[in-house]
């Protein structure tokens, strides 16, 4: 029965009643009738009250309803959104905005596109303007990486349908679900699908290089337990023998191609390093995107150390376990080509030992390969690990030296120092079984450099130099070329004798005059050698030797040593005891370890003002090394010591370094003055140094100055410090003096 019919017959049936009783009260009822209809009416309320209760129970029933649809729609196991035409989200369920991360209220209105993640935006955007385009569309499925609104993300399986109201624009329903855990076991199975079916050892990563699964193989292999590693980046396997060059060139290749192999040096947990073959994969989801790496390696030491084995066999000597002549093939290439690339020489030393035949035929071939063995052993420990040693065959060796210096006399020196030492070394008694012997060497020697580009004629020139050193009385050193023979004995001779000079105090310093219009300021000192044969020695034959070889800390030490007692001699008059003197100090000198002690003590013992001494520094002493050269340089300024920058101009000067130099004064080079008078150009520069010194609060000097019409120019553009053969040569002290008095 209809309840809403039933109540309304009711209510009628009520009324009707009421009416007939209202109209029977204004008339006269009998007993009979009133009881009647009284009866009547509590039927009809009977009835009503019935109708309420099935009403009420009707409306619980449809309150129950109602509250299992919204359980079920709130709390779904999905997300339940509907998205409005312009892509806005209109009503969403409590998962929904559960897995979004953000309350529901602040979810309405805003863009449904801002928690799909950036590299899935445009695919979503696509897909909406599909499926709202197509009146009748069916749902369509899609993945997508969701963004929460803490930044965190998530996979999702979005399925919407376009839905139509009449009168109303079309909206989006769409249903959310967090398929994460899914993802991650469709990793795991093509994980497991790419990794684990080898036997050998396996490594798994994630996207970021972090160890998330390992196998036996690896755990036999390495030493590692898998808690050991898991969770950490593979670096903990690293041997430390391969340089980051090689690995970036390892990830680049992964990157471009999803593959790398080849082989590399590890670390077992013991910290044994070893060999092993190595290939790396990556995998991708169905994005594309980098999701794991994994890596199967083999232990190969074996194979390596037979690799190895063979390799040695081929390239060295089974006697002396030296290189072969082949290995010195190779060798000799690569230092052709590196001469030619660098400008730098090399040297090619031939070496014969004098009268080893004898030995052989007296003592027999067990006592002469003895004898090579100890000779080669003695070779290594004569030159440097870039240096190649090898034996071609009987009692032949060549010795390999690579990268020597720039200049062919440079390069000569070097390799004349090196077979020297060698002829020193083998000449030391050897012990043959029980047997003292004695043995000497025959070097020949041809340098390497780009104009030399055929190997054979190199060891061609070599051995016929080590047989002119056997004919001129063994024991001795030869260079093919004959002139450079003539200047290596030359140098050595002349660095002899300049040992001999320090040591018997041949040096002398003479003084020329430095001016400030016309007054007699100071002086520079100038170091001579008085050579006994040769007379006097200028420095320019002996300086560049003396720094090469060491000799310039003694000179540079003597010279300070006499320009002080010179400072102490002056304070006795009153002509002298205001010149400043002016000292030249050389790179290895300045940079010695222990310099300001020594110049302190210098400054010490002979009672000398700091004020009046000027150590003059080049610009390749100020560059060397920025930091180092101003802690020194402040150190001595604060003892009072000045400072003049040499020789201005004709380096790298820059005003970078420049300008934190704790300088007093610029030294304009005289290669600028000597045509400053008729060149134009040469007064710019000069004139430019001095508004630079100027603008620094610097002193300039003029060195070279040789005519008034120099003097007069430099003048006119502002420099008023001169120093030249204008105002005197560098002389004696005794004749700088009387001229200091005339």
């Amino acid at each position: 029965m209809n309840l809403k019919r039933r109540s309304t017959d009711s209510i009628q049936l009520r009324a009707e009643a009421q009416t007939r009783f209202s109209h029977s009260t204004s008339s006269a009822l009998t007993s009979t009738d009133e009881a009647a209809l009284r009866h009547e009416l509590l039927v009809y309320q009977i009835e009503l009250e019935m109708q309420n209760d099935e009403l009420q129970k009707a409306h619980t029933k449809m309150e129950e309803a109602r509250d299992r649809y919204v359980d079920l729609y709130e709390f779904a196991p999905v997300g339940y959104l509907t998205i409005s035409r312009q892509g806005l989200i209109s009503e969403i369920n409590l998962t929904g905005s559960t897995l979004l991360g953000i309350e529901r209220k602040k979810l309405v209105k805003r863009r449904f596109a801002q928690f799909i993640a950036p590299e899935d935006r445009e695919r979503w955007h696509r897909m909406f303007l599909g499926i709202m385009a197509e009146e009748e569309a069916e749902i369509q499925s899609f993945e997508f990486v969701m963004v929460r609104f803490n930044g965190s993300s998530f996979y999702a399986l979005i399925d919407c349908q376009r839905k139509d109201a009449i009168g109303e624009q079309p909206t989006l329903r769409v249903t959310l679900a967090d398929i994460h855990k899914l993802k991650e076991s469709e990793a795991e199975l093509r994980i497991a699908a790419v990794a684990f079916e080898a036997q050998e050892g396996m490594m798994v990563t994630d996207a970021h290089n972090t160890i998330l699964r390992v196998n036996e193989a690896f755990i036999k292999i390495t030493g590692y337990a898998p808690e050991e590693v898991i969770g950490k980046n593979p670096q903990i396997l690293g041997s430390g023998l391969q340089d980051s060059a090689f690995y970036t060139a390892m990830w680049e290749q992964l990157g471009q191609q999803g593959i790398w192999s080849g082989e590399i040096w590890n670390k077992r947990k013991n910290g044994e390093i070893y060999p092993e073959s190595l290939s790396i994969t990556t995998v991708k989801n169905r994005h594309g995107d980098i999701t794991n790496y994994v890596a199967s390696f083999a232990d190969i030491t074996l194979s390596k150390s037979a690799a190895n084995e063979i390799q040695h066999l081929a390239f060295n000597d089974p006697l002396t376990n030296l290189p072969n002549r082949r290995f010195l093939m190779d060798r000799l290439e690569h230092e052709l080509a590196s001469s030619t690339r660098t400008g730098h020489k090399g040297a090619l030393l031939f070496l014969d030992l004098d009268n080893f035949k004898v030995l052989n035929d007296t003592m027999g071939h067990n006592i002469g390969d003895l004898l090579l063995k100890l000779v080669a052993e003695r070779l290594i420990t004569c030159v440097r690990d870039c240096d190649t040693v090898a034996r071609l065959g009987g009692d032949e060796f060549v010795i390999l030296l690579e990268g020597l210096g720039e200049h062919l006399l440079e390069a000569a020196s070097q390799a004349d120092a090196v077979a020297s030492k060698i002829l020193m070394t083998l000449s030391q008694p050897y012990l043959l079984e029980g047997h003292e012997h004695n043995s000497s060497a025959s070097i020949g020697v041809t340098l390497i450099d780009e104009n030399k580009l055929h190997i054979e004629e190199l060891l061609k020139q070599a051995d016929i130099a080590m047989y002119q050193a056997k004919q001129s009385g063994r024991s001795s050193i030869r260079f093919f070329d004959q002139q450079m023979q003539e200047n290596i004995s030359a140098r050595v001779k002349l660095e002899e004798e300049l040992r001999r000079a320090l040591i018997n105090k041949d040096l002398v310093l003479h003084y020329q005059f430095q001016t400030h219009l016309g007054q007699v300021t100071g002086a520079e000192a100038l170091v001579r050698w008085q050579h006994p044969q040769q007379g006097i020695v200028y420095p320019v034959e002996f300086i560049a030797l003396a720094e090469e070889t060491g000799l310039i800390l003694p000179l540079g030490a003597w010279v300070l040593e006499a320009a002080c007692a010179q400072l102490k001699a002056w304070k006795l008059s009153n002509l002298t005891r205001d010149l400043l003197l002016s000292i030249n100090v050389s790179a290895r000198q300045f940079f010695q370890p222990d310099f300001v002690a020594q110049v302190a003590c210098t400054l010490q013992r002979y009672d000398v003002n700091p004020n009046l001494i000027k150590f003059e520094l080049t610009e390749g002493v100020l560059i060397k090394s920025i930091e180092e050269t101003i802690a020194t340089m402040t150190t001595l300024k604060a003892m009072g010591i000045k400072f003049s920058l040499d020789d201005f101009g004709t380096g790298y000067s820059s005003l970078q370094y420049l300008k934190r130099l704790p300088l007093d004064q610029l030294k304009i080079d005289k290669s600028f003055v000597h045509d400053i008078t008729i060149d134009h150009r040469d007064r710019a520069v000069v004139r430019t140094i001095i508004g630079m010194a100027e603008s620094l609060g610097l002193e300039v000097i003029a060195e070279g100055v040789e005519t008034e019409g120099q003097k007069l120019c430099l003048l006119n553009i502002g420099c008023s410090n001169f120093q030249g053969y204008l105002f005197g040569k560098p002389m004696q002290i005794s004749e700088f003096e009387t001229m200091l008095k005339s």
